[in-house]
C-alpha cells in the first residue's frame, strides 16, 4: 500500500510541475488558475480524439483539465474554494496561484488591517513574488495525497517542492474532493 501510495504522489507531483511549466509560460501576474487531474490513460479511454495531445508517460500518468471558468474575483480564494465540490469522476485538482511576502524580519512592521497589509507588502521594495501550485488527489483511504511546488520570480531557475509548504490551501484543495458536505458540482 505504501508504494501506492508513493506512486500516486509521484503521479500529483509529476502533475503540479507539468502545471507550473505551462502557467510560468505566460509570465507573471496572473489570476489564480485551476485545474482537474485525470488519470490519463482512463482519459484516454473516454476521449480517444486526445491521444495525439496526451501520452502516458507512467502507468499513473496525470492530466490536467484547466478550469476556465474558474474566477475567485470578488471572494477571496479561500471562499472560493469552499464553495467548490468536484464529481467523483475527478481524481484529483491543483490550483496555481500567486502571491507576495516579505522576508520575516519584516513582519513585524507589517499592518494588522488585511487591506493595509496588502498594499504594504505591494509596494514595498523587498517584496518578493511567488508562484505557488497546490494539488490534492483523492485516496482509497479517504485520506488525500497533497503536493505542492513553487518558484519565486527573483530566483526562476530554482523550483521549490514540499507536500506542507502551504497546508492551508492543500486542506482547501482536498475538501473540495470530499468536502463536509456537497456544495454543488464543478466540471
Amino acid at each position: 500500500m505504501l508504494t501506492e501510495q508513493t506512486s500516486r504522489s509521484d503521479s500529483l507531483l509529476a502533475a503540479l510541475v507539468e502545471i507550473e511549466r505551462f502557467v510560468g509560460r505566460s509570465g507573471w501576474d496572473q489570476p489564480a488558475r485551476l485545474f482537474a487531474l485525470a488519470p490519463t490513460a482512463e482519459l484516454l479511454e473516454a476521449q480517444p480524439s486526445l491521444a495525439d495531445q496526451l501520452t502516458v508517460t507512467a502507468p499513473d500518468a496525470l492530466s490536467s483539465i484547466e478550469q476556465d471558468d474558474f474566477n475567485p474575483s470578488g471572494a477571496d480564494l479561500m471562499t472560493a474554494l469552499a464553495r467548490l465540490a468536484w464529481p467523483g469522476t475527478v481524481a484529483g485538482c491543483a490550483l496555481a496561484t500567486e502571491r507576495s511576502f516579505l522576508p520575516a524580519e519584516l513582519e513585524p512592521s507589517v499592518p494588522d488591517d488585511p487591506g493595509l497589509a496588502a498594499e504594504f507588502v505591494a509596494n514595498h521594495p523587498q517584496r518578493r513574488d511567488l508562484r505557488v501550485v497546490a494539488g490534492a488527489l483523492r485516496d482509497s483511504l479517504g485520506e488525500p495525497i497533497v503536493h505542492c511546488v513553487a518558484r519565486l520570480a527573483s530566483n526562476p531557475e530554482d523550483l521549490l517542492v514540499g507536500a506542507d509548504m502551504v497546508p492551508a490551501l492543500t486542506q482547501a484543495l482536498a475538501l473540495t474532493l470530499w468536502g463536509p458536505t456537497t456544495k454543488g458540482n464543478h466540471e
